[in-house]
């Protein structure tokens, strides 16, 4: 066995500025006893201080110097200055060591690590956001085309379900009896408005070369041009190709504080419900919070990789009652056999929970969960593009 020791970049600094300081005491005295011999040259050297430019190539950028220090060098002997610079390097390696600690701290939670990271750039963004979005789409957008070959992508994680309707899968986690009258998607909605928003907004995807972004904790971002809500921009844009008037919010419900994001999101949707009366589909936008890097649903739809897309819709578990929570199962089985029809497995089976999830805010509320951690923005962007056009082929 070879035992080494292991030596701190602080303690190399502080090796070489003392060794500087000895150097600099020796050209100190050196100079006083033998000041008359010194040469104009000798002397032009060191009061540039060109001990320091070689302490510069030792421990790069040490001599960034204010334009005040460059006027008045030249007035600063070399022991003052080996001083100075000491005093400057240990403070910074001192900052640098509790930036480090603090960092290590703020990792243990997902949201405080976000608030250290993204703080100055959710200022910025957060006033435009909270009222929602409804500005119309100013680039062209490319629509989804039919009659495209699909095949769903091999994944770790196997399907499953309980039920089927009409081809639609249903995977029921209560002991609700679903019936044919239940699922049967006889239902009528106002397509006059269609709101999009997110629960849980700093969710996000794997990296891309396209998309390259730092995730925080279990893929998480405050960066909206790398989180589910760049999906729903998507989402928005697509739909207002079609037609449709889109209220976008992109408020960060689950930001800086995780906890009480539904009942965040649910004073949103509330508010949003309250301006536009006639409102029936509300979309609250997720991706599939299975941490696991190597799941990532994929269907390849024509020549695209597309992340597969699921529906689950709450129940009446919550405390906040929802006795009509089958008309949101209703919904979605509409937008699903349609999608069964032009884009066999662009979705996943439906999954009918107890949780409300703010379901009850509507009659066409859906959760829809684009994706997972696996996948990249890249594929939930195309994913957008088809799950559009089954909306506008279900709403004409």
């Amino acid at each position: 066995m070879i035992n080494m020791a292991v030596i701190s970049l602080k303690d190399i600094v502080r090796y070489i500025i003392k060794i500087t300081i000895v150097i600099a005491i020796i050209i100190a005295i050196t100079k006083f006893v033998s000041s008359k011999k010194v040469t104009n040259k000798s002397l032009e050297i060191i009061q540039n201080n060109s001990f320091s430019s070689c302490l510069d190539v030792t421990v790069p950028g040490i001599s960034v110097l204010s334009e005040k220090e460059e006027k008045t060098k030249n007035t600063i002997n070399p022991l003052q200055m080996a001083f100075t610079v000491e005093l400057e390097m240990l403070s910074s390696i001192d900052d640098d060591s509790q930036t480090n600690n603090n960092g290590k701290n703020l990792g243990e939670n997902n949201n405080q690590a976000l608030l250290a990271q993204n703080q100055s750039s959710e200022g910025n963004s957060q006033s435009q956001t909270e009222e929602g979005s409804q500005t119309t789409n100013e680039t062209p957008v490319e629509k989804a085309e039919t009659g495209l070959k699909t095949e769903v992508q091999s994944s770790n994680v196997p399907e499953k379900y309980t039920t089927q309707y009409n081809g639609v899968k249903v995977k029921n986690e209560t002991d609700y009896k679903l019936t044919k009258e239940i699922l049967t998607p006889n239902i009528e909605v106002s397509k006059e408005n269609i709101v999009i928003f997110h629960t849980h907004a700093c969710e996000s995807y794997t990296s891309s070369p396209k998309y390259t972004y730092k995730p925080t904790g279990n893929f998480r971002t405050t960066d909206k041009n790398y989180s589910v809500v760049r999906v729903g921009k998507e989402l928005k844009n697509q739909l207002q190709s079609y037609g449709y008037n889109v209220i976008h919010n992109e408020t960060l419900h689950d930001y800086p504080s995780y906890s009480g994001s539904y009942t965040n999101s649910l004073a949103t949707v509330t508010k949003i419900l309250k301006e536009n009366k006639n409102t029936d589909i509300v979309i609250d936008l997720h991706r599939d919070a299975i941490g696991d890097t190597k799941y990532a649903p994929t269907v390849k739809i024509g020549d695209e990789y597309a992340a597969q897309i699921m529906f689950v819709v709450g129940g009446n578990g919550s405390k906040i009652k929802h006795e009509n929570w089958e008309q949101n199962l209703k919904f979605a089985v509409k937008i699903q056999e349609k999608a069964n029809e032009l884009y066999p497995g662009l979705f996943k089976p439906i999954i009918l929970r107890y949780s409300g999830y703010n379901q009850h805010v509507s009659k066409a509320a859906c959760l829809i969960e684009v994706g997972a951690t696996g996948n990249t923005l890249d594929q939930t962007l195309v994913s957008m593009k088809y799950l559009a056009k089954v909306f506008s082929e279900v709403l004409k």
